[in-house]
């Protein structure tokens, strides 16, 4: 199938820019003080071949969430996964086919896993590299290519999902239960006016003056209690051990110790958490436990939990025992690093999972893909960060505003690598400028991925 929608790409190119943290970010046992942004630029032009368009995509590297392992270093994942996101541009250059985004891109991640066992060999490595650490890596040229696709239709990217422009229906990438379905059911023509937004309570973040060990002195908060006044935030997502019982229930606490003068000092009544193991809890007995514990110690903490992320291993095949049924029917549970693909959300579900995550670094073409079928089998939707810098985190937070069902975003570059924000902030500032604990998502509807 064909329309004259259609486009092919001319051309793509690959650049790379490193961003210093400000503060060090501790999450799954790892600690991560610097970041790899991957920048994509893609030409296209029509099937007439009269017009021409360019799109942008950008996406922190973010190897040390993407492929932990005990066989790679981390320098050997990130040179792996630069590699990968330059010869993926590569491929995308030499493509001759005409289609829609989703296509074209669906059809070039067919290759993805034999270049990537290609590289693991050219490069010596012990291991090919994981799925989601493939969908990170090309997940700038998908962006930039759906950014292309709008502009060049002089359209917001997300008005180009209907049967006008797609050549197929979601039964093409997913299954016959989608049949007759396009994406243009399950995204929003107009981005949610304001969103509240997410604020990231690392492991090793001070909860109080008596924590700092060295003050940044950079004029930014250094507290939590600081942020909260700060940016007026509303939701706070705790980094959790998963290994350390005593220590999550107690950490746990210890924010909410620090949030509640904070918010009532603001006369903020109402506020929201979310705890996020990093798959380091042994078993789903864990959170069953741990959330009992934190009900029966503080109530008030316990209703402040809105959903639990990711608490045991990632890969849900090779752990059939992590069900997570009893858990659901205390908090919604979300996976996070398990959902690569469609097949992984079923098997999630079969398993207990009651909600699921979405990231823009897993590419723009699979979460709009998996954000339909999430909605369709009435899941928890959530849109979640990467550290993601400036046009980054523009990108995921338009994701989250186009999504129906999405409550909240995620967004803590202002607090590791403000430095990658700075460039945006005079063009966004309802996005970067936060007192109330919301961001204006309704000023990301221009053509394109909007921004």
């Amino acid at each position: 199938m064909s329309k004259a929608t259609d486009i092919r790409i001319k051309s793509a190119a690959c650049a790379v820019e490193s961003l210093p943290f400000r503060a060090p970010l501790k999450f799954g046992g790892r600690v991560i003080q610097s970041t790899l942004l991957i920048n994509v630029d893609v030409e296209v032009e029509s099937r007439d071949g009269k017009r021409h368009a360019s799109g942008f995509g950008s996406m922190p590297l973010g190897n040390i969430w993407s492929w932990p392992s005990e066989k790679v270093t981390p320098e050997q994942s990130e040179g792996m996964m630069r590699r990968f996101a330059e010869e993926v541009v590569d491929l995308a250059g030499e493509c001759t086919e005409y289609g829609h985004p989703i296509d074209l891109v669906y059809h070039l991640s067919a290759e993805y896993h034999h270049l990537s066992k290609h590289l693991a060999t050219q490069l010596k490595l012990p291991e090919p590299m994981p799925e989601l650490a493939q969908l990170v890596a090309a997940s700038p040229f998908d962006a930039a290519l759906h950014d292309a696709y709008g502009r060049i239709h002089n359209l917001n990217s997300f008005d180009t999902l209907s049967s006008k422009f797609m050549n197929y229906d979601l039964s093409e990438y997913l299954d016959v239960e989608f049949k007759g379905d396009y994406l243009d059911k399950y995204t929003l023509r107009q981005p949610k006016d304001r969103m509240p937004l997410y604020h990231l309570v690392g492991a090793l973040d001070p909860l109080s003056e008596e924590e700092i060990t060295k003050k940044i002195g950079d004029g930014l908060p250094e507290t939590l209690p600081q942020w909260i006044a700060f940016n007026g935030l509303t939701h706070l997502k705790i980094k959790l051990a998963g290994d350390n019982f005593d220590w999550d229930v107690a950490r746990t606490l210890a924010v909410n110790s620090a949030a509640e003068p904070a918010q009532a000092k603001r006369g903020c009544t109402h506020w929201n958490y979310s705890v996020d193991f990093n798959e380091k809890c042994p078993n789903a007995a864990y959170v069953v436990d741990f959330l009992n514990k934190i009900k029966s110690e503080s109530p008030a903490t316990f209703d402040r939990i809105q959903y639990v992320e990711q608490p045991t291993h990632r890969d849900l095949r090779a752990h059939p025992e992590n069900k997570m049924h009893e858990a659901a029917r205390i908090k919604p549970i979300v996976i996070d690093e398990s959902l690569v693909d469609f097949d992984t959300l079923l098997l999630a579900r079969e398993q207990g999972y009651t909600g699921a995550a979405l990231k823009a670094c897993k590419g723009q073409t699979d979460t709009l893909l998996l954000g339909a079928a999430i909605q369709k089998y009435g899941m928890f939707l959530c849109v979640q960060d990467l550290t993601c810098p400036g046009y980054s985190f523009l990108h995921s937070a338009s994701i989250a505003a186009h999504l129906p069902g999405v409550a909240a975003i995620e967004g803590n570059s202002r607090q590791f690598c403000p430095a990658g924000n700075k460039p945006w902030v005079k063009r966004f500032p309802s996005m970067f400028e936060i007192t109330d604990g919301t961001v204006g998502t309704g000023a990301l509807n221009g053509i394109g991925l909007g921004i």
